[in-house]
């Protein structure tokens, strides 16, 4: 067996393993979590990268100037496209799990409402809840096993 048969073999194990007792419902359940949290999050670091005046604004009032938006940008859309690459889901989650402690922290910071608090973690929970549904070893993890 040659090395670039054994890293096949390899990669289709981990995918089969990846699938392996999710029935389509669940799967396709969390494929649409995962989409529409993917989105607003696409659109959230579009948003810093083109800058426009309410965007600028609204970091400005919690206190982020003009300067970091690229770069805060940048980062959520890293974070995002690793978390759509199913090899890279689990650290895309984890990445993205820190930039919304991120958005807490700065809601409390500046005494925000607390819908401001409260979502970023229920966000979080949701990005955890579509990779737990699409992905069986991290379903397990997170209680979602199916039974037989």
């Amino acid at each position: 067996m040659t090395p670039t048969q054994t890293i096949a073999q390899t990669t289709a194990t981990s995918q089969t393993a990846q699938y392996q007792g999710i029935s389509r419902k669940r799967l396709w359940t969390g494929r649409i979590l995962t989409g529409l949290c993917s989105a607003f999050m696409i659109m959230d670091g579009v948003m810093k990268l083109f800058k426009p005046a309410f965007v600028v604004q609204a970091n400005a009032q919690l206190g982020y100037p003009e300067s970091t938006l690229v770069g805060i940008g940048v980062a959520l859309l890293v974070s995002t496209v690793l978390y759509l690459v199913p090899r890279t889901s689990v650290l895309g989650v984890v990445l993205l799990t820190a930039y919304l402690g991120g958005a807490v922290a700065t809601g409390v910071r500046v005494l925000a409402p607390a819908f401001n608090i409260v979502f970023p973690v229920a966000f979080a929970c949701l990005l955890w809840a579509g990779l737990g549904m699409r992905d069986a070893r991290i379903g397990q993890l997170l209680l979602f096993a199916e039974e037989r």
